[in-house]
């Protein structure tokens, strides 16, 4: 037998150990020697039958605890995963849902978006289509400003008496201001529809920005709906489910895009009732001018036939003119002739008279042969002055009609340059006009 002493060895709780429990006084009393020291060595390491038992039951009772633990912990635990099993299977069949859910609504208003920015597009293009022709439009108003200046220039050469302030040249006035207005017009219009462009384009931009994020939107949640337990290229990412900063609600994204289309749709109506309207003027001031443009062309046609009848009076009046000329000449010269013829007779009864005068004494008598020659002298020079006195007159309607006749073939010449410039100058120039469709763009 061992003489050596033998020391008590410590207890230790195996569930405080396991637990992570602090160690704490769980060594058991040694048991004290009972009497004398020759006993000493084999009473040191020895406990007692109670200590035996107890230790052991406590051994006992502490598994069955623990196994009772531990099948409560399995039945709790194995409850616990088939609620949250089939709780987070119907959470991620509800998000699922929820995304297919938004995946229409998404699909819904971005082919909103495309249908008004194909809209927008089209209205855009009409209106440039527009302006172009509301530019070719302004560009031929300078056709018929030019002739209608031209005319007036033209006009404003006219001789003499033609010089006149007549209907041709109000109605021409009437043009130039006419085309002024239009032309004032035409660029007012096109200022508009440059402005609507401008407006349509803005707002097709918001929505293709809008269009753009929806569809990067659309894509993400495309892909994040085919998520499933199965993919291989889901990842952890704890923070994206944390609330991130300036993020909008529901009702403010369907806001933004509803403020976004009904912008679209105002600028829309404004473009349909802008090209209704450029419509309208394009049609209205091409038939104005071209209604003024008849009234100038009527008013040149009624003028040009005044002239030609003032011409026709006039001529048929010239003609009456050297008619009375060649009458009057005639009359003259017969005038004179018929106051040559008179001379011979008056030289004859002078002539008798002083031979007469001659006799001698009571011979010197006035009898009838005196007084006959003295009636006839009488006679004579009486006829003699009528025809003086009608010659005279004859001279000077002569000139007259010769003044007549001047006056005549000038006025004539005036209406004859006035007829070229209203026929040749004008009328001709005026054939130039342009056409109603060319006044209204096309």
């Amino acid at each position: 037998m061992c003489s050596d002493v033998v020391v008590s060895r410590p207890h230790y709780d195996s569930r405080a150990v396991a637990q992570g429990v602090p160690e704490k006084d769980h060594l058991v009393a040694a048991p004290q020697p009972s009497s004398g020291l020759a006993t000493a060595g084999y009473r040191s390491a020895k406990y007692t039958p109670t200590e035996w038992f107890s230790n052991y039951q406590n051994l006992l009772q502490q598994a069955g605890t623990d196994c009772h633990e531990a099948t409560s912990l399995q039945r709790e635990s194995r409850t616990l995963y088939q609620d949250t099993d089939a709780s987070t299977f119907k959470t991620q069949a509800e998000g699922t849902r929820r995304l297919g859910e938004r995946l229409q609504e998404i699909h819904y208003w971005k082919s909103e978006l495309q249908r008004h920015i194909e809209q927008l597009l089209a209205d855009t293009e009409s209106l440039v289509a527009l302006k172009m022709r509301l530019e070719k439009a302004l560009d031929a108003t300078e056709i018929p400003y030019a002739i209608a200046t031209d005319n007036l220039n033209c006009r404003a050469r006219r001789l003499g008496a033609d010089l006149v302030r007549d209907t041709v040249e109000e109605e021409l006035f009437k043009e130039v201001d006419l085309i002024r207005s239009v032309q004032a017009l035409l660029k007012r219009t096109t200022a508009q529809v440059v402005s609507q462009i401008k407006l349509n384009r803005e707002a097709k931009h918001t929505l293709e920005m809008d269009w753009s994020d929806k569809y990067q939107a659309y894509h993400f949640d495309d892909h994040s709906g085919r998520h499933s337990n199965m993919s291989s290229d889901t990842q952890h990412h704890p923070s994206s489910a944390a609330m991130q900063e300036q993020v909008s609600s529901h009702p403010s994204w369907t806001k933004f895009t509803q403020d976004n289309l009904f912008k679209a749709v105002q600028e829309e109506q404004a473009t349909n009732s802008l090209r209704l309207l450029v419509e309208q003027v394009l049609q209205d001031t091409a038939e104005d001018l071209r209604v003024q443009c008849s009234s100038v062309d009527r008013a040149f046609s009624e003028r040009c036939v005044e002239l030609n009848e003032a011409k026709t009076q006039l001529n048929m009046q010239l003609k009456q003119i050297l008619e009375q000329i060649g009458a009057q000449e005639k009359n003259i010269v017969a005038l004179q002739q018929a106051i040559h013829n008179k001379e011979a007779p008056l030289r004859v009864a002078q002539s008798r008279l002083y031979l007469r005068s001659l006799r001698p004494n009571m011979e010197l008598c006035r009898d009838e042969p005196q007084l006959s020659l003295e009636r006839e002298v009488k006679q004579i020079d009486a006829t003699l002055a009528s025809l003086q006195q009608k010659l005279s007159k004859a001279r000077e309607s002569l000139s007259r009609l010769e003044e007549s006749r001047m006056a005549l073939e000038k006025d004539i010449n005036c209406k004859t340059h006035s007829l070229f410039i209203e026929r040749e100058k004008c009328m001709t120039h005026r054939k130039r006009y342009p056409t109603t469709s060319a006044l209204s763009g096309y």
